[in-house]
């Protein structure tokens, strides 16, 4: 079975964090230890230096994982009846917030067009209503693998402040962005955008390093990061020792080996564009233009049962079921292309090779 599914890479971390996390080791003492300040520095310098946004040390509150920040600022500032609202389709754990926090959550889908994903704002302003207090963005976005514009990002923050709703961004994939596109924080694009939202990232995609747990959140607005940090309860914890001189180290020392991975990235995304379209065209794809995820829309074959169970029982792929990123998924598959290109190659060759032997 290949896996294409996980998202995480199947390429080795920097050596440099792996050198970093190996000397610490030979320290004899793992006992508590306050965050590291440099690391606030680090993370400072890499936002203004990777998306032209300057954040100041105090505005950052670390946190293991992005799913539990989301969880975090969902539990603090969302009562129980209110609402979230989300595009769809979307990273399925979007959808466990409801439950989670007893919560009523609300799905704005995106239109599908010949050039890709696009947001209806006069629908989108027509489903949030007085009881939504969050929207939980996602840019860049997983599944589709959109990078939301200047345009898209003003507009979206237009009615979130128009009507008194929170943004929660999820930004994790925020440095996995291809020529021709450019990630920018939402927060970023006016002061009062910046005091009314809650940035989420983590150096776990970029540097292929999700298991160490650590990520933060960026917040100016000063009386939310107050609300925030009571919001803890004593349940949410900060990273720890060997999580924090990983992080450090991939922000001090990562940037060189992040361009030559994603020249890689971008190769292997364009082999799998031009494979389908030259052996598999009946399956759709928008080229992503951020992540190493790709959406794949199987909809003119009619594989059945699905097309994740075709291509796991017939290819021996095993990708994301699309059915898990909301209503309308049924027919797509989310493919993970971060991996070695022959490793792609093979993958895609036993999916055609099964649906020629199907047909024939």
């Amino acid at each position: 079975m290949l896996p294409l599914w996980v998202a995480d890479m199947d390429f080795p971390t920097h050596a440099a964090i792996i050198s970093a996390m190996a000397s610490r080791l030979e320290h004899p003492f793992f006992g508590y230890q306050s965050p590291d300040s440099e690391v606030f520095d680090v993370i400072c310098d890499w936002v203004a230096a990777h998306h032209n946004w300057s954040i100041k040390s105090d505005h950052i509150l670390l946190i293991p994982g992005i799913v539990s920040g989301f969880n975090w600022v969902a539990e603090t500032f969302v009562g129980i009846g209110e609402s979230v609202a989300f595009q769809t389709p979307v990273y399925f754990p979007f959808y466990k917030l409801a439950e989670n926090n007893d919560i009523n959550q609300i799905e704005i889908p995106f239109v599908k067009s010949s050039s890709g994903y696009e947001t209806d704002f006069d629908q989108f302003e027509s489903l949030v209503n007085d009881g939504t207090r969050m929207f939980l963005l996602c840019n860049p976005h997983n599944p589709i693998g959109k990078v939301f514009s200047v345009e898209e990002l003003e507009r979206i923050g237009e009615i979130c402040l128009k009507h008194n709703i929170l943004i929660c961004s999820d930004e994790i994939h925020c440095d996995l962005v291809y020529p021709g596109g450019k990630h920018v924080p939402i927060a970023a694009l006016s002061p009062e955008l910046s005091q009314n939202t809650i940035t989420l990232m983590a150096p776990s995609k970029t540097f292929n390093i999700p298991g160490l747990q650590f990520s933060f959140a960026i917040c100016k607005n000063r009386e939310l990061r107050e609300r925030l940090e009571k919001g803890r309860r004593g349940i949410l914890e900060k990273p720890g020792i060997l999580s924090q001189v990983a992080a450090k180290t991939a922000y001090q020392y990562g940037a060189e080996w992040l361009q030559d991975l994603l020249v890689y990235l971008e190769v292997n995304r364009n082999y799998l564009i031009d494979f389908l379209d030259g052996h598999i065209p009946q399956i759709e794809i928008h080229p992503p233009e951020g992540t190493y995820l790709a959406w794949l829309d199987c909809s003119e074959l009619n594989l059945q049962p699905s097309p994740f169970q075709f291509f796991l029982e017939l290819a021996k792929i095993a990708m994301n079921d699309g059915k898990m990123f909301g209503k309308g998924g049924s027919q797509f598959v989310r493919l993970n292309f971060a991996c070695p290109r022959a490793f792609l190659t093979e993958a895609l060759e036993s999916m055609a090779f099964a649906i020629k032997n199907h047909r024939e």
